[in-house]
């Protein structure tokens, strides 16, 4: 075929005929190489004003134009190749190790998956369907112009990551244990991205990446001390991935945590009576969960079981009476621990609740009353004393800022300066008696009296 080839083209020529010889080896078709070798000899011996006009519009339109496809494995691909302006030539798809693919309308590899769509003089559209990892690469369109003009492809494939595992949890926790959950998914391209949640809070993980031929697996690792808080806490874990959309995988594990027992006793009845029903409720918690509990009273057995009924967690005493005074006792226990907690009980006598709670009452109230009669009383005073200091001590400065002693102070203080001197007089006389207090009162009497004696005068 070669030969036969080479009978009809010159050197120019040669490329493309090395290229269909590859076309016609890859597809193991019966093509006329004399065919097409006598369609090149007639374009090379026609019309050399035509050959120009097509040469003109080759190196101006002639050029295949492709794009990069992104597709998600196992998915289809399109690949489509187009030429503004073709004159008739052959259009050709190749894959990224350069075997033919198609050439024009005829399939030249023998791949069940790939397919032809649509073979025109200025468009080839080939289909590769169920498409994996190894699809991916740099696909080429060929025009078989002089010379051959090419455009490339590529074709990218998203690895789809599998559904996300949790381990870490085989076996229930104990509480204060340290534990690690690890989250895996493997088959990814690019890298997923993991996240975390507890319930419904996000926490952090430590991401880890590792490269499996053309994919990625990603392990996301939290670790965690539990505590009781922990048991029944449901911990997600969330594959986010371009391929996955707004639909990622995720997967939880719900944690087991075995703790001892938490013991509270609840009563029924605020003011036990006798004759009336009362129960005693042990609330206990744990895991595993503590059954059944122990009642006891004064640290002995129920001393009156045709009374004294226990239910479950539950000690009912149906007819009250003073000889049911004690301390009582609920005890847990499971395979980590034990614990307990007591309720003293004291039975009133009806009959003394009732002569005696009017007189409590009343002392109550008549402790209120005076408790509020005194501190609005200390108000009230409190109010008067502030308000009437501040205008006797304005009131006593006024007209005396400038007086060289207490008697001028006294005539120039505001008021009736025509009684002036009986002021002065009335003055000297407190003076002298205030002489023949006792030296312990003196200070009161300074302080007092003369104020006294001089509000007095200049009234």
């Amino acid at each position: 075929m070669r030969r036969s080839c080479q009978n009809y083209c010159n050197s120019e020529e040669m490329e493309t005929c090395d290229v269909i010889l590859g076309a016609v080896r890859d597809s193991n078709l019966c093509v006329s190489v004399e065919t097409l070798s006598t369609k090149m000899h007639l374009q090379q011996s026609g019309d050399t004003e035509a050959a120009t006009k097509n040469k003109v519009k080759g190196s101006q339109a002639q050029f295949p134009i492709t794009q990069n496809v992104t597709v998600v494995e196992g998915s289809t691909a399109n690949m489509t190749c187009r030429v503004d302006y073709n004159d008739n030539t052959s259009l050709q798809w190749s894959n990224p190790a350069q075997q033919t693919l198609f050439f024009g309308d005829k399939k030249a590899l023998r791949d069940n998956r790939i397919e032809l769509v649509r073979a025109s003089w200025k468009e080839l559209t080939i289909s590769i369907s169920d498409v994996t990892l190894s699809d991916e690469g740099q696909y080429t369109c060929s025009l078989f112009t002089m010379p051959v003009k090419t455009s490339k492809a590529f074709l990218t494939v998203l690895g789809v990551p599998a559904k996300p595992e949790i381990t870490g949890l085989s076996r229930p926790a104990q509480e204060g244990e340290d534990v690690t959950l690890t989250c895996t998914t493997s088959g990814s391209k690019p890298a997923a991205d993991i996240r975390w949640f507890r319930n419904d809070k996000e926490v952090q993980g430590q991401k880890e990446v590792n490269a499996t031929g053309r994919s990625f697996t990603v392990r996301s690792n939290v670790h965690l001390k539990v505590d009781r808080k922990d048991d029944g806490a449901a911990y997600t874990c969330v594959v986010e991935h371009i391929a996955l959309g707004s639909l990622p995988h995720q997967v939880t594990e719900v944690l087991e945590v075995h703790y001892p027992p938490q013991v509270q006793i609840v009563h029924s009845v605020i003011v036990p009576q006798e004759g009336q029903y009362f129960k005693l409720e042990c609330v206990s918690k744990g895991n595993p969960l503590p059954e059944p509990v122990l009642w006891t009273k004064d640290g002995g057995e129920l001393p009156d079981v045709e009374r004294m009924i226990v239910e479950g967690r539950d000690l009912i005493i149906t007819t009250l009476n003073k000889t049911d005074n004690g301390t009582y006792r609920c005890e847990a226990s499971n395979q980590l621990g034990t614990n307990r907690d007591e309720f003293t009980l004291y039975v009133y006598d009806p009959n003394a609740l009732t002569q005696h709670g009017p007189d409590h009452a009343l002392i109550g109230g008549v402790v209120a009353v005076v408790v509020f009669i005194t501190l609005c009383f200390i108000i009230v005073l409190g109010r008067y004393l502030a308000r009437h200091k501040g205008t006797y001590l304005t009131n006593e400065a006024k007209g005396a800022e400038d007086a060289p002693d207490a008697d001028t102070a006294i005539i120039n203080a505001e008021g009736n300066h025509a009684h002036a001197e009986e002021k002065k007089e009335y003055y000297q006389g407190a003076a002298r008696n205030v002489v023949h207090l006792k030296s312990e009162n003196l200070g009161f009497a300074n302080n007092y009296a003369l104020r006294q004696e001089y509000v007095r005068c200049i009234m």
